[in-house]
């Protein structure tokens, strides 16, 4: 009786081992991050009515490091234009003038220009290399690094009457 006790006891353990094991390897053990579970989430632009439609253009000086130049083009808001004989095209999708950031929301807390910055696409051969922001009041946060060219912005052009940042 006690080896029959044994045995299905012995048999019993065995069998959880290889159930065991067999889980552990269908899940593999998830090694926790140290920032926690953090995904990658896009922030949203919101362009208050009272904005919107009050900007026609922006001012993007390029600078040519090969060259030693500079050029600043006239870009209106949601429009393109490819950069002289390169393979880059640059699109402003929008502007805010008194940039914001609250948690994953980005916006304007007026239409006056105290923090002015423009969003924009930059593609090479068609593919997309930087989606970012140039802020006129410090370039160089999060600026675009390209071995030839470097882009800030440098004013802004109203819709109406209003004067813009350099013309």
């Amino acid at each position: 009786m006690k080896t029959l006790f044994r045995s299905t006891l012995l048999l019993s353990l065995l069998l959880l081992l290889v159930v065991g094991c067999s889980k552990q390897e269908e899940e593999p053990a998830k090694k926790p991050s140290p920032h926690g579970n953090i995904t990658k989430q896009e922030a949203k632009v919101v362009v208050p009515e009272s904005v919107a439609g009050h900007w026609k253009a922006v001012k993007i000086a390029v600078q040519d490091k090969e060259k030693s130049s500079e050029d600043i083009y006239t870009v209106d808001i949601g429009y393109s234009f490819k950069l002289g004989d390169s393979d880059l095209r640059l699109k402003v999708t929008n502007f805010l003038p008194h940039f914001v950031m609250d948690g994953m929301t980005l916006t304007s807390l007026s239409n006056d220009p105290k923090n002015p910055a423009a969003q924009i696409v930059i593609t090479e051969k068609g593919k997309p290399v930087f989606k970012g922001w140039l802020f006129s009041l410090y370039p160089n946060t999060h600026a675009f690094q390209h071995p030839r060219y470097g882009f800030s912005l440098v004013g802004y052009v109203p819709t109406n009457g209003e004067k813009g940042k350099k013309g």
